[in-house]
């Protein structure tokens, strides 16, 4: 009797058990966060996270795969490279919103459409990714961030296969960064030079789920198609949590990098006419340029064979901007001070005429300020050539 009530008391407590755990499992709540552009380059394509809450047990957390800090020992060098690593962090989503709201970003919620058990699959997911072994990974801007990262761990806790909508036609890397950085010409103009052929290339929708806000988009539209037949979209409700105004950032750099350059071709033209007129060559002056132009090479050409981001590899612009120039400055200088004929500029009238040539065809989109700056370059040694034959 003893034995038959023990029985009976067990598998009581297992049904209590058993529905406790389903009620915490039902309690479980997931969202993809979607943030909106902030003011600095870093934070100028928004962001991604994903909200944990548990409401029986009173929980409300963000995992947030963007965790970087500046003060990391040799953090530019390493981020030149393309060798950043980034952390997955966790924070009070009260925390997160005060932060976003301080921003003047806004914050978009989509709760995800999971089953109890994908619930608890994506927490054990998230908890191992947080292990101090686990949670540090190597960043890439288009294929590993904190977006992507975010979309993966979603579709491996799913018993089965989200499917996404057909791919928006005839965008590249290129074109969805220039539809965040309208606003920052600047910094427009440093990812272009950056940028070779590669981020010109068309992408398809995994591709373009780099940027947050198409990953946004897609998930809004994606259906789950289970293992066991059964369909159902992948987001359940959408809405904003944050409703923030943005920042107005006053500059005090009112020029943009198209009106620098033509200023820079105006200058050079008048150098150039100077020089017609006086019937002398200012070998300072082209040495100022040679200094420029080999100095942003250096860069160019640390990336284009050093780095690791991607599509640098296929850079056009290293046929421009590369550190010759500037290992040749030495050369010009002497021939400059002894009066001696230079046919650098011979082959730079040459070289760069070719340039401008062949990166119109090339397949590689430039940004339109490198026209100026390359015309001035030409025009100097135009000039050289001018005012040598004259004399």
């Amino acid at each position: 009797m003893v034995r038959i009530k023990t029985f009976f008391l067990s598998v009581l407590l297992m049904l209590c058990g058993g529905t406790l755990l389903a009620q915490q499992r039902d309690s479980i709540r997931f969202s993809l966060l979607t943030c909106a552009p902030g003011q600095e380059i870093y934070s100028l394509f928004g962001h991604t996270a994903i909200r944990y809450e548990n409401y029986t047990r009173n929980i409300d957390l963000v995992f947030n795969y963007g965790m970087f800090s500046f003060s990391t020992p040799n953090f530019v060098w390493r981020f030149v490279k393309g060798e950043t690593d980034y952390q997955l962090g966790i924070a009070p989503f009260d925390y997160f919103e005060a932060e976003y709201t301080l921003r003047g970003s806004s914050v978009y919620q989509q709760v995800l459409d999971l089953r109890s058990e994908e619930k608890l699959r994506l927490l054990k997911s998230l908890q191992d990714n947080y292990l101090p072994q686990n949670r540090t990974y190597r960043y890439n801007y288009f294929y590993d961030n904190c977006t992507t990262r975010a979309r993966d761990r979603i579709e491996q806790c799913i018993e089965g296969k989200v499917v996404y909508a057909d791919s928006l036609t005839g965008k590249t890397f290129r074109s969805i960064v220039h539809e965040f950085t309208a606003t920052s010409p600047w910094g427009e103009l440093g990812i272009d030079l950056c940028l070779g052929k590669e981020a010109d290339m068309e992408i398809n929708s995994r591709q373009q789920m780099f940027s947050p806000f198409y990953m946004k988009e897609y998930a809004s539209q994606a259906v789950v198609v289970r293992e066991d037949g059964s369909k159902s979209p992948l987001v359940l409700s959408e809405y904003k949590i944050v409703d923030a105004a943005p920042l107005v950032k006053e500059s005090s750099w009112g020029l943009t990098p198209f009106s620098c350059a033509l200023l820079w071709l105006i200058v050079c033209a008048l150098f150039a006419i100077c020089q017609w007129n006086h019937r002398r060559f200012c070998w300072a002056w082209s040495s100022f340029l040679l200094f420029v132009q080999g100095t942003a090479g250096c860069i160019i050409a640390f990336l284009f064979f050093f780095s690791v981001h991607p599509t640098v590899g296929s850079n056009w612009m290293l046929f421009f901007l590369n550190p010759v120039p500037l290992f040749y400055l030495p050369v010009l200088i002497c021939r400059g001070i002894k009066g001696q004929k230079d046919y650098f500029h011979w082959a730079n009238v040459v070289y760069l005429t070719l340039f401008i040539g062949i990166i119109l065809f090339s397949g590689q989109k430039i940004n339109l300020t490198v026209l100026p700056l390359a015309l001035g370059l030409l025009l100097n040694s135009v000039a050289y050539i001018l005012v040598w034959n004259k004399r």
